[in-house]
C-alpha cells in the first residue's frame, strides 16, 4: 500500500518504521528538514519538506494516488485539515490524530462531515487501557477481544505458584472454561506452547480467558489481588483527565498531583469529584503526606519518563500500590523490562497499534478483517482477532486437518457470544471471531495462518 504520513515526530517516526518494515510504500511530510533528515537517514522511505495542509505539498507527496493518509502532527486542527484536503484529492482513506478533549464528543460529527475515515485519540485510548489495568491489578498487560468477551492477560507467576511444573495440558484439564495459555516468556525467550510445554515459576504467562474467569485464574496461579479503591495520579495532563473521568464513573477515589497552578485550577473545575493537589509529584514528603503508603494505585503520568520510572519504583519499594508507568521516549526495552515499574503504557504505542490494525484490515483480500491487533513481548509476537465474513479453505474443517504455520496458535473462537477453547476437532465458521497468537509478522487475513 502507498501511505503518506503528515508529521514526523515520535509517533510519525514510529508509524513510518513499522509500516515500512511491513513493506508499504511510505512517504513522510514535515515542515522540519532536521526531523526529516534524521528519519530518512534511518528508514528506507521518502520524505517531503513542506506544509502538509498545502495541496501542492500533498500532490508532491503523492497523496492523490495514495491508499491512506495519516495525519499525526502536533496540532489537531492541522490534522483535520490535512485529512479534509487529502480526501478531496482522491486518497482512499484518512486517519487523523485528535487529542483535545473539546473534540472528543464530536468525533462522529467530524468523521462524517469532513470525510475522515478514523479519528483517533492516543490519550483517551491510553486512559482506557490504564483503567482496565486498575480493574485487574494483578495483570501487567490486558487486551480485550471480541468486544470484551475474551481478554488476553499478562501475568507474572510468583515463586510459590501452584502451576510450577504443570504442563499446559495439565492446566487445561483443570477445567477453566474458555481459558488457554497462549504464550510464555522465559529468560527473554518467547514460547508458543503445545500441550507438553511445562510452566515454570517466574514465567511471564499470557493467558486468553473470558472476564468472568479472571479471578479463578488468579487464585489457581497463586496470585493475590485486591480491588483498587483509591488512586494517586502524578501529573495532570490530558491522559490524567481522561483516566480520572473514567475512575470517577467507577467510584474510585482519585487524587491528582499537578505542578502547574493554572492547570490544577482547571482540573478542579473539570473534575469536581477528585482531589486536586498543586505540588511536585516527585516530592517524597508530599507523596507520603497524601497517603502513598495506603494507596491501592499509583499512576505516573508526568512529562518526564525518568521521573515516572523513579515514582513507580519508589511506590513499589514503600507500599503495595498497583503501579502504572507512562513511558514515551525510553527505548532500552531490555533494561526497562527488568525494573519494578508495574504496567508500562505509552500513548504513542497505543495509537501505533490502532493504526497498524486499520492498515491490516484495509489489506484483507479474502473476506476476513483484522478487528484487534496487539504486539507483545517486545514486538516478538502478535495477537490478532479476525472476523470471518466468508467461507475459505480454513473454514468448516477441524483444526487438526489444517496445515498451520509454525509459531502460531489458535487461541480462541468466539461464536454467537460464546468463547470456545479450541481443540483439534473444533472448526472455524463464517460469523466467528478467531484470536490468533503468532511470532510471524504481517498476517493480514485468516487464510495467512496456513503453511
Amino acid at each position: 500500500m502507498k501511505i503518506v504520513i503528515a508529521g514526523c515526530g515520535k509517533l510519525g517516526f514510529a508509524l513510518a518504521k513499522q509500516l515500512s518494515a511491513e513493506e508499504h510504500d511510505v512517504t513522510v511530510i514535515d515542515l522540519s528538514t532536521e526531523k526529516l533528515g534524521r528519519t530518512l537517514a534511518v528508514l528506507d522511505i521518502q520524505g517531503i519538506a513542506g506544509n502538509a495542509t498545502s495541496f501542492k505539498t500533498q500532490k508532491e507527496a503523492g497523496v492523490p494516488d495514495a491508499d491512506l493518509m495519516i495525519a499525526v502532527t502536533g496540532a489537531d486542527e492541522v490534522n483535520l485539515l490535512c485529512c479534509l484536503i487529502a480526501g478531496r484529492t482522491g486518497v482512499r482513506k484518512t486517519i487523523a490524530r485528535v487529542r483535545n478533549p473539546v473534540y472528543n464528543d464530536e468525533v462522529g460529527f467530524l468523521s462524517g462531515q469532513l470525510g475522515i475515515s478514523v479519528a483517533i485519540n492516543p490519550e483517551l485510548a491510553c486512559a482506557r487501557n490504564m483503567a482496565r489495568l486498575l480493574e485487574v491489578p494483578a495483570a501487567l498487560e490486558i487486551t480485550s477481544f471480541a468486544r470484551g468477551r475474551v481478554d488476553l492477560l499478562k501475568l507474572s507467576l510468583p515463586a510459590d505458584t501452584p502451576l510450577d511444573g504443570l504442563t499446559v495440558m495439565d492446566f487445561a484439564k483443570q477445567g477453566r472454561k474458555g481459558t488457554l495459555i497462549s504464550a510464555l516468556s522465559r529468560n527473554g525467550e518467547v514460547i508458543i506452547p503445545d500441550g507438553r510445554t511445562k510452566i515454570q515459576a517466574g514465567d511471564d504467562m499470557y493467558v486468553i480467558t473470558p472476564p468472568a474467569q479472571i479471578h479463578k485464574l488468579l487464585a489457581s496461579a497463586g496470585i493475590v489481588s485486591k480491588p483498587v479503591r483509591n488512586v494517586i495520579i502524578a501529573g495532570g495532563g490530558t491522559t490524567a483527565y481522561y483516566l480520572a473521568k473514567r475512575l470517577e464513573r467507577d467510584q474510585i477515589d482519585v487524587k491528582i498531583i499537578e505542578m502547574d497552578k493554572k492547570r490544577a485550577e482547571e482540573l478542579s473545575d473539570l473534575l469536581p469529584e477528585c482531589i486536586i493537589i498543586n505540588g511536585d509529584a516527585s516530592d517524597r514528603q508530599l507523596l507520603m503526606e497524601e497517603g502513598l503508603l495506603n494507596s491501592d494505585g499509583l499512576v505516573s503520568l508526568t512529562n518526564l519518563d525518568e521521573e515516572n520510572m523513579v515514582l513507580s519504583m519508589f511506590a513499589n519499594k514503600v507500599g503495595h500500590a498497583k503501579t502504572i508507568t507512562k513511558l514515551n521516549h525510553i527505548s532500552f526495552d531490555e533494561v526497562v523490562s527488568d525494573l519494578p515499574l508495574g504496567s508500562i503504557v505509552s500513548p504513542k504505542d497505543a495509537i501505533a497499534k490502532m493504526i497498524l490494525q486499520y492498515v491490516r484490515a484495509m489489506q484483507n483480500t479474502f473476506g476476513s478483517n483484522v478487528e484487534t491487533l496487539t504486539r507483545i513481548l517486545d514486538d516478538k509476537a502478535e495477537v490478532l482477532e479476525f472476523a470471518i465474513r466468508q467461507k475459505s479453505e480454513v473454514t468448516d474443517k477441524p483444526l487438526m486437518e489444517l496445515s498451520l504455520k509454525k509459531g502460531l496458535l489458535v487461541c480462541a473462537i468466539v461464536r454467537e457470544g460464546k468463547v470456545i477453547t479450541p481443540g483439534g476437532r473444533d472448526d472455524m465458521r463464517v460469523g466467528d471471531n478467531v484470536v490468533i497468537m503468532t511470532t510471524i509478522k504481517g498476517l493480514n487475513d485468516i487464510k495467512d495462518i496456513l503453511a
